[in-house]
């Protein structure tokens, strides 16, 4: 287990201060995540990482800092604004990609589904257990054949009097093993459709991904769908086509706008206080041109990636956001992101790929998030289109 100090404030948001721009009540969200996330997750998480446990017993502690489906108004909700939902991200993050990951898939995944497209029934029924943390959900998009590509979905759903029967696979699914309930995306003769499946319908079965040299402290599995009959209103009526899922991904993209920056802020903090400490040639390394070039042109990233974030955050709030503007945050912040935990490696030499720092692993985990949510090629072509309105995905 790591016994490295971090400071409990951030050194580079004391240069920045950023909290400056922020309302008292994005405040007190994003204080109440670091307070939760430093205290709860941070003393126990290079030892998860290292076994590979996902400590489930976390999540009603989670549920209690109303975390979970934050941004939903009513149904047991929060309901606070996109920024402060952005905020409590970024602190997660800054402990661990993984617990980011799990407020994404219960909170902007599963629970916006049933949110955006599900009956008053549905969501009176899931929305306040889920919010509690009393019921877990995951979300059956990626299929093992490609993640980019969901127009060439192989699962199928078809109507059998009153019945839906589905059949196919999914793979890289978030907390499926645990989950009571999985939102399927599958083709009918409608075309793509979402389903609330619970995950204890016979013939769904979950098997979690073993060998990952990323997200280790979080669980992804592959999802075997044979002959798995629903009811009919199992159905969520309000999505129909490709608009359905990609509504929720891009809020859990917009999530990892800013928690890929938190991930970032924990890499950058750890570099500053290593080069204070670190001593060669007779004195801290921190002293040398050369690194203080490299904490400040690492700080820069950062800060720009914070501001954009916080420009998205804004966008969102006041209904103006845009799909390119989502993929340019998502872009920028892993890509920053993984440059600022490269550059902290060099800074903490040696010691950098121990478990003492958490760069190795934000590192690692950050590789994991570049691919998901929209790989960077993805991303590109959603700007690109957006610039010059021609279609390069086709």
């Amino acid at each position: 287990m790591s016994t490295a100090k971090y400071p409990d404030v951030s050194l580079a948001d004391e240069v920045f201060d950023f909290h400056a721009l922020l309302s008292p009540e994005e405040k007190e969200w994003a204080m109440k995540a670091r307070d939760f996330a430093q205290t709860e997750i941070r003393p126990v998480i290079e030892d998860d990482f290292d076994k590979k446990y996902f400590r489930k017993e976390l999540i009603p502690l989670i549920a209690q800092q109303g975390f979970l489906g934050m941004h939903i108004k009513g149904y047991g909700c929060a309901g606070a604004s996109a920024v402060s939902y952005g905020l409590v991200c970024l602190e997660m993050e800054a402990v661990d990609s993984g617990w980011r990951t799990f407020v994404s898939v219960q909170g902007s995944l599963a629970m916006s589904a049933i949110s955006k497209y599900g009956t008053e029934e549905q969501k009176n029924y899931w929305l306040p257990q889920m919010a509690k943390g009393e019921k877990l959900g995951c979300f059956g998009l990626t299929e093992p054949h490609g993640g980019s590509d969901p127009a060439n979905m192989k699962t199928t759903a078809v109507l059998e009097g009153d019945t839906w029967v589905l059949n196919g696979a999914k793979r890289w699914i978030g907390l499926a093993t645990l989950a009571d309930l999985c939102i399927v995306w599958a083709m009918t003769d409608e075309g793509v459709r979402g389903f609330i499946v619970p995950t204890d319908t016979p013939g769904f079965v979950a098997t979690a991904i073993d060998g990952k040299l990323a997200m280790r402290a979080s669980i992804q599995c592959d999802i075997e769908l044979t002959d798995v009959r629903l009811p009919a209103d199992a159905i969520l009526p309000g999505a129909q086509g490709l608009s359905g899922p990609f509504g929720c991904l891009n809020e859990a993209r917009y999530g990892i706008i800013w928690g890929a920056m938190g991930a970032a802020r924990a890499c950058l903090d750890a570099a500053i206080s290593r080069s204070k400490e670190r001593e060669v040639f007779g004195k801290a390394i921190g002293s040398f041109q050369i690194t203080q070039a490299k904490l400040a042109d690492m700080t820069l990233e950062y800060e720009k990636g914070v501001l954009l974030a916080l420009h998205i955050g804004r966008q969102k709030d006041a209904g103006t956001l845009n799909l390119a503007q989502i993929s340019v945050g998502k872009l920028n912040s892993v890509r920053e992101a993984l440059k600022i935990a490269r550059e902290a490696r060099t800074i903490l030499g040696g010691d950098g790929i121990t478990g003492e720092f958490p760069v190795m692993r934000h590192m690692a985990n950050l590789e994991a998030v570049r691919t998901y949510e929209g790989t960077d090629e993805i991303h590109q072509l959603v700007i690109g289109r957006a610039l010059t309105r021609l279609n390069a995905f086709s």
